[in-house]
């Protein structure tokens, strides 16, 4: 397992969301967000598994939760599933989201479909968000 300090995961971090900086890393670190930090000879240091949350934090918040209720799911959740959280970031990266094509459906959903989608498929969901929500009454 890679083992990195405070500022290395924040740098690598912060490629990956500019608003991650040193002070979040060590501000999640002291409030409890993660786990008590590794010991490598006399040193404390940060693990992917602290990666893997912090990642896991940043979909959170980005998704509109509180830090509180973030950390309330994230409680006792297997490795596994941290990992699929936290790979759905690039998700919220604005490069992505411009490289996506955006389809307003209603008011309150709007589908960010990839390039790679095909035409055809990208119709299909388009039809069936707008269908669903036709049924919900929501259109």
């Amino acid at each position: 397992m890679n083992t990195y300090t405070a500022k290395q995961l924040a740098e690598m971090l912060q490629n990956e969301d500019p608003q991650m900086n040193l002070r979040t890393v060590r501000y999640y670190t002291q409030i409890g967000m993660l786990p008590p930090l590794e010991l490598a000879g006399n040193k404390r240091v940060y693990t992917d598994n602290h990666l893997h949350f912090l990642r896991a934090i940043l979909v959170l918040s980005k998704s509109g939760e509180t830090l509180a209720s973030a950390q309330e799911k994230l409680a006792g959740l297997p490795m596994e599933e941290l990992v699929k959280i936290g790979e759905n970031l690039r998700m919220y990266q604005s490069d992505q989201l411009l490289r996506n094509e955006t389809h307003v459906v209603s008011e309150d959903v709007i589908l960010s479909v990839s390039p790679r989608i095909s035409p055809v498929l990208k119709e299909k969901m388009i039809e069936t968000v707008t269908r669903l929500l036709q049924e919900e009454g929501d259109i």
